[in-house]
C-alpha cells in the first residue's frame, strides 16, 4: 500500500486567519458604527439640552408674557384668587431668571430688551385691568401707562435721529417698580381673601403716583442730556 501524499496545512491555516481577521475587521466595523451612532445621539441630546439650558431666563420670561393675558381675563372676569395666584407666580418668575442669569452667566441681548418688556407687560396690564373694574383710579393707571409711553416714545425718537440712548434703571426707578407691584398685590390681595385695604391703599396710591413722576422725570432729564450732546 502506498503511504498517503504529504499535504502542507500552512495555506489553509493562512486562508483560514484571514478568514477570521476579515470577520474582526467586519466585527469591529460595525461596532465602531454602532459606537458613533450612540455618541452621535448622546451628543444631540446633550445639545438640546444644553441649549434649553442656556436659554433657560429668556424662556422663563416668556413665560411670564404668557401669563399676563391669563390674569388680565382672571381680573376683568373677578376671580381674584386665582388672578392673585398668577400675579405672584408671575412675579416670582422675575426674581428666578434674574437669579439664574447671574448666578450661571447665562446673561444675553435678547434677555437685557425681553425682561423689561415682559415687567411693563404685566405691570401695565395689572393696572388697566383693575382700573377698568374700579379697583384703581383711572388717573394712576393712565400715569403709570403713559409714562413707559413716554419712555418707549424718547427710545424710538434717539434711534431714529441716529443717537441710541441706553436705559439703566436708576434707584428711583427700581423704588417705583417695586411700589407698582406691592400696590397690585395688595388691591388682588384684599379681594381675593376679603380683607379691607382702603386705609394702606389708599396711601400706597400716592406713593405709587409720587415714583412714576419722579422717575419719568428723572429719564427724560437722562434722554434731554444725551440728545444734546
Amino acid at each position: 500500500m502506498s503511504p498517503l501524499p504529504f499535504t502542507n496545512p500552512a495555506p489553509r491555516i493562512r486562508a483560514a486567519a484571514r478568514n477570521a481577521h476579515k470577520c474582526q475587521k467586519r466585527e469591529a466595523r460595525i461596532a465602531c458604527v454602532a459606537a458613533r451612532a450612540a455618541v452621535a445621539g448622546g451628543v444631540g441630546f446633550f445639545m438640546g439640552g444644553s441649549w434649553v439650558f442656556a436659554n433657560l431666563p429668556n424662556l422663563i420670561t416668556l413665560a411670564r408674557l404668557l401669563l399676563t393675558p391669563m390674569a388680565v381675563t382672571m381680573i376683568v372676569s373677578q376671580r381674584f384668587v386665582a388672578a392673585f395666584l398668577i400675579f405672584v407666580a408671575a412675579g416670582a418668575s422675575d426674581a428666578v431668571d434674574g437669579f439664574i442669569a447671574r448666578r450661571f452667566d447665562l446673561r444675553s441681548e435678547l434677555g437685557s430688551y425681553l425682561d423689561p418688556l415682559a415687567d411693563k407687560a404685566l405691570v401695565n396690564s395689572m393696572y388697566i385691568a383693575l382700573a377698568m373694574i374700579g379697583v384703581v383710579w383711572p388717573a394712576l393707571a393712565i400715569l403709570v401707562v403713559s409714562r413707559d409711553l413716554m419712555i418707549l416714545a424718547a427710545v424710538l425718537i434717539s434711534w431714529l435721529l441716529g443717537k441710541p440712548v441706553a436705559i439703566r434703571p436708576v434707584w428711583i426707578s427700581k423704588f417705583n417698580t417695586l411700589a407698582q407691584i406691592a400696590f397690585a398685590a395688595l388691591a388682588l390681595g384684599a379681594r381675593a381673601f376679603g380683607y379691607d385695604d382702603s386705609a394702606l391703599s389708599d396711601k400706597l396710591a400716592w406713593v405709587v403716583a409720587a415714583s412714576t413722576l419722579a422717575s419719568g422725570g428723572v429719564y427724560i432729564a437722562q434722554w434731554l442730556d444725551h440728545m444734546s450732546r
